[in-house]
């Protein structure tokens, strides 16, 4: 099968199956998806969405985070991984925001990852999710079904590789549904451990299948 054959199976099933799917976290600002993908770092978004309704209400913009401590932050997301590190992280984040930006979410990639807790894979989910660009975040979910359905060969060994790779055979216009129809394909059928390949309509193209590899 062409690598072109394979991405057109692979997106045309999970466009099927999952659509034009949208984080699974909760926000409605871009300042709200921010703090919510640096605390989802190696931390369920059902944890996530736990905490943030009071700590939203506490703090709704950069400027009222801004003007808090980490150790108010960590009383309200105690309960999520790496609590002290990631409370850090937001009120600095938040300071910066206000310093630099006019306490506005900046677009730019270079801008993004100059914030405290902001690697390139969550700026690629605020470039995508908020500005529509065609920004794709390589999460383990990405990264692990990327490689069983064969979408990127195994010299791709870190997410910028996968990132680039995939970019490389998914129309612009398709990048950033790319992101959370992968995402979603590893989190509840292609999982880590004991894949559901009996529920899986992949299996006919999954590299990882063919291979018994699960």
């Amino acid at each position: 099968m062409r690598i072109s054959e394979r991405y057109d199976r692979v997106f045309r099933y999970l466009k099927d199956t999952i659509g034009d799917a949208q984080p699974e976290l909760d926000y409605t600002t871009p300042f709200e998806l921010l703090v919510a993908v640096i605390l989802s770092a190696q931390c369920t978004d059902k944890r996530v969405n736990m905490v943030t309704p009071a700590l939203f209400a506490a703090f709704p913009n950069a400027p009222a985070m801004a003007a808090t401590t980490p150790d108010v932050i960590y009383t309200y997301i105690s309960s999520v991984s790496y609590p002290n590190n990631k409370a850090a992280h937001l009120v600095v984040m938040a300071q910066m925001l206000c310093r630099e930006f006019g306490g506005e979410v900046p677009r730019e990639l270079s801008d993004l990852v100059r914030l405290p807790g902001v690697g390139r894979k969550t700026a690629n989910v605020i470039r995508a999710v908020i500005f529509g660009e065609a920004a794709l975040a390589v999460d383990t979910h990405v990264f692990r079904v990327s490689h069983r359905l064969g979408l990127v060969p195994s010299s791709c060994t870190t997410p910028l590789s996968v990132e680039n790779r995939l970019k490389r055979h998914i129309p612009a216009h398709e990048v950033a549904a790319a992101h959370h129809q992968l995402l979603l394909h590893g989190r509840y059928v292609c999982t880590a451990r004991r894949p559901h390949c009996e529920t899986c309509g992949l299996t006919d193209v999954c590299a990882a299948y063919h291979k018994g590899i699960k």
